[in-house]
Parts: structure tokens; sequence; C-alpha cells
């Protein structure tokens, strides 16, 4: 679908992604040295960027990360946090078009997998590659796919490089050759991992929305912060301190059109409060649930305090609350 074509459909005309994460691209590999991140080329020609796995990575590799995640559309930042004792900064993140930075380009929609047994590769992929191959349901509901990117960059929470294999099959998904595409490597456990994954605060709430069935459309514009966790040296503590800085920390803002009473109501439905799974550490839930996502309650996932602005009154609603107990539980203070 052509740019026209998408503004017809969307009402928002809504550019390629390419351009812009291209250029984020560039500065990342151009400094990754100093960044403490590992560049090398795949035997088939991907760029693989490597955030945590054998090189360290680092705090500003992981806000740089989320940015180029978000397609160049959003933008992220460190503040000092006063709300929760022993955690003094925070991570913040806003988009003057939030549907194309958070649901076209950061959500992690696209399941890759390749290989069997013990050996199979499993992630899911973030990043404005995704709308390249516009494999998910969601860029035909929202008439968008990004035909005019030359490149393909994706953002893998992985502690393992992805196989040879698995690289061609994205390359052809995206009819781009190899050469073409960059997969930034962020496990969870890092620095740059815990960064980015906090980073999606405001993605969580657009998720969340999509699911409730407000129109993306009527989703004008946005901002979050949550509180960033010391980083875990164990895959469930980090996944539990990760998602915990959201759930109970996190705070977005939403400014949306149409019916104010409508916006009355996405407030008191996107906090996480309002799931019945809320009240204890993702990590312990987790394990209850036998390490099974599916035996969660994907309502859980949002942020902790929620306020929408109804554009068209100028009234604002919030919902939820911080949970600075729990948070502390999970973090380990």
């Amino acid at each position: 679908m052509s740019g026209s074509e998408d503004a017809r459909a969307s009402g928002r005309h809504r550019p390629s992604l390419s351009a812009r994460t291209e250029r984020l691209a560039r500065e990342l590999v151009a400094e990754a040295e100093l960044l403490g991140l590992g560049v090398r080329r795949s035997a088939c020609g991907a760029t693989l960027v490597d955030a945590g796995i054998a090189a360290p990575g680092s705090l500003e590799a992981g806000r740089r990360i989320a940015e180029l995640c978000m397609g160049g559309a959003g933008w992220v930042g460190f503040s000092t946090e006063t709300r929760f004792p022993g955690v003094p900064f925070r991570v913040e993140v806003r988009s003057a078009d939030p549907v194309l930075a958070c649901l076209l380009s950061q959500y992690a929609g696209w399941s890759l997998a390749w290989g069997e047994g013990e050996n199979r590769f499993r992630a899911m992929a973030s990043g404005p590659g995704r709308a390249r191959a516009a494999k998910e349901p969601l860029f035909a509901e929202l008439g968008f796919r990004d035909r005019d990117a030359e490149s393909a960059w994706f953002v893998l929470e992985t502690a393992r490089e992805p196989p040879e294999g698995l690289i061609e099959k994205v390359a052809a998904d995206c009819a781009l050759p190899p050469s073409a595409l960059g997969f930034v490597l962020a496990p969870t456990t890092s620095l740059a991992g815990t960064v980015q994954i906090v980073a999606r605060v405001l993605e969580v709430a657009l998720h969340k929305a999509h699911v409730l069935g407000f129109p993306l459309a009527r989703l004008v514009d946005g901002l979050g912060s949550a509180p960033l966790p010391p980083p875990a040296p164990d895959l469930l503590s980090a996944m539990g301190r990760t998602n915990d800085a959201v759930l109970f920390g996190g705070e977005v803002e939403l400014f949306v059109s149409g019916p104010e009473e409508e916006a009355a109501e996405l407030a008191r439905a996107l906090p996480s409060s309002a799931s019945r799974d809320y009240g204890r550490p993702f990590a312990e839930l987790f394990a209850e649930a036998g390490y099974d996502f599916y035996k969660i309650d994907p309502m859980l996932f949002s942020p902790a305090r929620v306020t929408v602005v109804a554009l068209a009154t100028g009234r604002s609603f919030t919902a939820g609350t911080l949970a600075p107990e729990l948070l502390a539980r999970s973090f380990g203070l």
C-alpha cells in the first residue's frame, strides 16, 4: 500500500521507517566500540550486533537500540527517579505517532523459529523490519507495509545468534538480500536488554488498548516512563524485573480523540491492576504458571498508572497506582 493509500485507510500518512532506522543503525555500528557492542557479518551477509552475548553492551547502547526498535519514530532517554527509594533513574519514551513507533515497529509480534530439538532457535522479532515483511495481521488491519524499505532491522531478545537458514528465510520474507538485513541481539540479562525492554512501557499500553478494541486511529500522541531496574544474572529474574518495572512502576499518558466517556473507559481498563493476576512479582507468577505465558492473564501486561487525555474536551482521566513495595521485592532492594 502506498503512502497515499495508507493515509486514506488510517487518516494519517505514515512514511517509510527505513531511512530513519538506517541512520540510527549506521551510528550504532560506527560507535560500537564505545558502546560496548560487537559487530560482524553473518555467512550470508547480514549484520549482527551483539549487545550483551559476548560483548558487554551498555545502558547507552540500550537507549539507542530502543530508538532503533521504534523505527526512528520515537525518542528514549534517562531521567532522575524520585518515586522509588533505591531506584535513582527512569527510562522515558515518547512518540508523536505512537501507533507507528510502538505497534508497527517496536512491538515484538513476529515469531521466528528454526531447527529442531535442543538446537531449535526461537525468538520474537521486533523492530521496523516487521513492516517490510508485514507477516502479522496487524499490518493488514492498519493498511500499512513498508514497501519502500531498502533495509530491514530487527531486535531480538536472545542470548544466541540466529541460524543462517533463519536469516535467509527472513530475507526472503522481506524480499531483500541478506546483506540488507540487520539483527540486534540483546539478552534480557544484559544492560542493553534491560533498557530496551523497559522502554516498551508506552508500547504495552498501546497494545492493550488495541486488545481492548480502542480505535488505533484515535491514539494521537503518547509518552511514558518506568524505573530502570538492576540487571539480573539469570533469565527468570531478569524477565521478572523488566516486566515489574512496567507493571508496578510504569506510567503512561495517552492523548486521544473522540468522545470523552470513551477516554475515561480506556483509562479505567488500561492499568495492570485491572488484571486478575495483578499483585505478585512477575517471576513468582510465571513460576507458578509452570513457565507458560499462556496461563497468565494477557491483560496484566500494561503500565501501573495511566492517564488518558480527551482532546475534544481537555479532561484527563487517571487510573491505577504505583506499587513501590512490590517493585522493591522484585528488584531485590
